[in-house]
């Protein structure tokens, strides 16, 4: 006795392969810090890190701290940049110019995220296309 059945194979979806996905750049390097940050208290805290949302990013949050890190031994950067990443990286804010107590702070983070800009623009990290700020007239 022959059957024959109509049976009809489930297969999964394929998932896409890393080459597939997009990946969205930065904005800038501040974006990209705050995102490295929350990375960081994420696996302080044990948890696992899921960015934002379903955004692909160009690159690892390890890739943000080895490009300070770079310009730090490379003294671009110095100690007092680093307190000031990592302090306001923290609390997820930058140094606000307008408060008295955090006008060298700012000037800091300024300057470390002017050359951090540099280091991610040539990675890819962060879209080389974007000038903020400038308009043509």
């Amino acid at each position: 006795m022959s059957r024959s059945r109509s049976h009809s194979r489930h297969t999964p979806p394929r998932l896409a392969a890393a080459s597939e996905i997009l990946a969205v750049p930065f904005i800038d390097a501040e974006e990209a810090w705050f995102w490295y940050m929350q990375a960081q208290r994420a696996r302080a805290e044990g948890g696992r890190f899921r960015g934002s949302g379903a955004t692909t990013r160009p690159c690892d949050p390890d890739d943000l701290y080895r490009a300070v890190m770079g310009l730090a031994r490379r003294r671009l950067i110095g100690p007092e940049h680093l307190k000031v990443l990592a302090r306001f990286g923290y609390l997820e804010y930058p140094p606000d110019p307008r408060v008295r107590d955090q006008v060298g702070a700012h000037n800091l983070w300024c300057q470390a995220l002017d050359r951090l800009t540099t280091v991610l623009k040539s990675k890819g990290i962060i879209d080389a296309g974007q000038d903020r700020g400038i308009i043509d007239a």
